[in-house]
């Protein structure tokens, strides 16, 4: 257990937590830029280009096949690194989770207050009318899944590269991350913008980076562990909310 981290959770009051894709690959779900990431999986068209707003528009077919095998994983649970976030916000010490992530385990754990700034996969609606559409409907489509009142293509709602970032989103994690007194991130790169920039909208006491790899912001930090995050969070917080 972290001695370091442990002593900044227990002066805590308003932390906010900042997380990437390194949160939910201990549930299994792969991140994108590693070694066994999803960008190394190769193919004839860049990961980066199917996942993109005009790729999506002229090729929906190709990027629902993209989609379902690799950005959905509806059986994956929340670990540690969840539920310890959602414990220190059942206590009264986390303000908010910040998440570039789509998968939702942040609320399956029991976070209340998340921001999304990515979306979600299980929000879906038609381009068409506005109908909404949970994620088992796509699941269980096959091919562009079409809406069954006006046949319209349901789209996710997730960021697509070319698409703007949800300002009542951006807003309201600006706003948390500035008022926080403890900005704690995790499992991202801090390379993706302009999610990675809300970081300069930090003033409080304590800048705390969980990642196992370096990240361009570590030399900014007041304390950096290099440790898989499900084992610092949950050790720390174990430790901070065990009875006595």
């Amino acid at each position: 257990m972290n001695a370091s981290l442990l002593s900044i959770l227990q002066k805590s009051r308003r932390a906010v937590f900042f997380g990437g894709a390194g949160v939910s690959t201990e549930s299994g779900i792969p991140d994108f830029r590693s070694a066994h990431g999803i960008y190394a999986e190769g193919g004839e068209i860049p990961p980066e280009e199917i996942l993109s707003h005009h790729f999506f528009l002229a090729h929906p077919d190709v990027f629902f096949d993209f989609y379902r095998r690799h950005l959905l994983f509806p059986d994956a649970k929340p670990n540690r690194a969840h539920t310890a976030l959602a414990r220190l916000e059942a206590a009264g010490r986390l303000a908010a989770v910040v998440t570039q992530n789509i998968d939702g385990l942040h609320q399956a754990a029991g976070s209340k207050n998340v921001f999304e700034l990515h979306g979600s996969v299980h929000r879906n609606a038609c381009m068409t009318c506005g109908r909404p559409y949970p994620l088992s409907f796509i699941l269980e489509s096959e091919g562009v899944p079409r809406c069954p009142a006006c046949g319209g293509t349901v789209k996710p709602d997730v960021v697509l590269y070319e698409e703007p970032l949800d300002d009542g989103c951006m807003n309201a994690a600006v706003r948390a991350i500035s008022s926080a007194d403890t900005l704690l991130i995790g499992g991202t790169s801090l390379a993706v913008y302009p999610a990675a920039s809300l970081t300069r909208w930090f003033r409080g006491t304590s800048l705390v980076i969980v990642n196992l790899s370096p990240t361009p912001q570590d030399s900014s930090a007041d304390l950096v562990v290099a440790e898989p995050i499900g084992q610092a969070l949950g050790d720390a917080v174990d430790a901070l909310l065990s009875p006595g």
